[in-house]
């Protein structure tokens, strides 16, 4: 790749030239690439769904800049000589949900004070995990919030459970702009 240094004619430009070149600024260097040409024909259902998700997304990135709260919190993972800036991991969060890795049973039989492990990850934080016990016939044996020990998540069992069969655990994983992530288990 060639690089151009102090180079007065392109230093700063920013904009399109014909339809041939557009020039950018990234990081505090003159970017040119060749100019994109226009789409044509109609978009599939996932462009569609992924583009109003990004849409989505941008508009998140803005209100949570506007929130001096949640821009401190992201401004946090923004690192501008990598160029990543607080807007682009605002915009992150919103398209990466958690996901919920293991949901680790070998502490649970049933029995009030059990344990059951999650471990959950985000992109950027998971803010709540929460777990559901039910019995083969869709009876709620209990349901309630884990608890964040920094490694994992814990959610300790408050009901008796006699008869484990066919029973299924059902795992909920939330990040700041609200994506959910759901996992089940059975038993």
């Amino acid at each position: 790749m060639a690089e151009s240094k102090n180079n007065v004619v392109t230093h700063g430009l920013s904009g399109k030239v014909g339809d041939l070149l557009v020039f950018s600024q990234r990081n505090g260097k003159t970017v040119v690439s060749k100019a994109p040409k226009e789409r044509t024909g109609e978009l599939s259902d996932k462009q569609k769904a992924h583009k109003l998700k990004f849409q989505k997304a941008v508009l998140y990135a803005k209100a949570a800049l506007a929130d001096p709260i949640k821009s401190q919190m992201y401004e946090t993972q923004s690192d501008s000589s990598k160029g990543i800036t607080t807007y682009n991991v605002a915009v992150a969060d919103l398209l990466n949900a958690p996901d919920i890795e293991k949901i680790d049973l070998s502490g649970y039989s049933g029995n009030p004070g059990e344990l059951i492990k999650i471990t959950a990850i985000d992109d950027f934080q998971v803010i709540a995990v929460t777990v559901k016990i039910e019995n083969a016939d869709g009876t709620l044996v209990e349901q309630g919030n884990a608890v964040d020990n920094g490694a994992e998540w814990i959610y300790t069992a408050t009901a008796s459970n006699a008869d484990l069969a066919g029973d299924k655990i059902t795992v909920q994983a939330t990040d700041n702009p609200d994506n959910m992530t759901e996992l089940t288990q059975n038993l």
